[in-house]
Formats: structure tokens, sequence, C-alpha cells
């Protein structure tokens, strides 16, 4: 949901208007310019993401790269018009500094998007692109319904996977292998 405002914002703009008392539990993105506050998680939203999650992290501690995080804010370093906030992100290089305070000014390696309700699937490719565009290797877009994934690497066409699929790491992550149907529990179970 995009918030009203009638004119394009820089990115100090928008800082300060994250750091506002009144806006620092919002999850708050700057596309182009516009401030667009990201829908609340539902709860099939917060169990496909900790599962993604999960898994990431266990690959990246057998190769010994960077660990996913959740909601991890970024911008690509020449944009001021742009500060993304993916529901996960993974710079693989571990020697990358953790960021202690505000965004990172780099696009991560691995990124995970799953719909909410009020996305578009339109909306969901568009942001793809962008993340590909800037610099990201690898990026996972999770439709809870119809179950299907979409996966977009740099010049490679998009592929689209569905519960009878696996996804794959490619050469990014190596061996990372995942069910697409694990990501859509029916109920919750161990």
């Amino acid at each position: 949901m995009a918030l009203p405002v009638t004119r394009s914002l820089s990115m100090d703009e928008f800082e300060a208007f994250i750091a506002r008392p009144e806006n620092r539990d919002r999850q708050l993105e700057l596309i182009d310019g516009q401030i667009v506050e990201k829908a609340m998680p539902t709860d099939e939203h917060a169990l496909i993401v900790g599962i993604f999650l999960s898994e990431l992290y266990l690959i990246a501690r057998k190769l010994g790269i960077g660990l996913p995080g959740p909601e991890h804010r970024f911008r690509p370093p020449d944009n001021q018009r742009q500060s993304r906030l993916p529901d996960i992100s993974m710079i693989l290089d571990p020697e990358v500094p953790i960021t202690t305070q505000g965004q990172t000014a780099r696009v991560p390696d691995v990124i995970v998007e799953v719909k909410s309700p009020d996305d578009t699937f339109d909306e969901m490719r568009r942001k793809a692109t962008f993340y590909i565009e800037n610099g990201c290797k690898l990026v996972y877009l999770v439709f809870p319904r119809p179950q299907i994934v979409e996966v977009y690497r740099p010049n490679v066409p998009s592929e689209m996977l569905t519960a009878a699929d696996s996804l794959s790491g490619y050469e990014v992550l190596p061996g990372f292998d995942l069910p697409v149907a694990r990501l859509f529990p029916a109920k919750r179970s161990g």
C-alpha cells in the first residue's frame, strides 16, 4: 500500500521518516521514491518464511557462507530512490560486515519473497526483475496459492515450479535442494 506522498522522496527523507517513533514498527519500503507499506504477514506467510529461512540456514552452515535473515533492509549502492525489505535475504560472502544500524548499501545475493494476500503476481515479478537487474544472483518468488515458486537468475529465463518439483540452489547455493511441497504445510507439524 503506497502512502500518500505528492513527490519523490530522497533516501535521507525516507530514513528520517522511518526513524520517527510512530513508524518504527511499520514495514516500510521506498520504491521509485514513494513510501510503500508492506502488509502484515499472515500465519501462512510467516510459516513459509520460517520454513524457507531454516532450509537456507542449513545450506549456509554447510557451505560456510553468509547466513540468511528475515526482513533485512537494503538499497542498491547507487540508487537513492529504492530501499527494499524482502522477506528473506542473504549475502553469501561471510566476510561482509553485518549491518548493525540502518540499511545495507548493497543488494543481497539471494532473495526470497512470499506473496501476501494484497500483493499481485505482477508486483512480485517486478520485484524479482528489480533485484536481478541490481545484482542479485538468485530470487525465489513463493506463491502460496496456487502453491508455485518462480525462480529468477541473471541471463536465464525464469522458471515456474509446482509442488511436484524441487528447488535448486544452482551455482549460487550448490547442494541446496528443497521440495516445493515442503513450503506449503497443510497443518502445523514437526
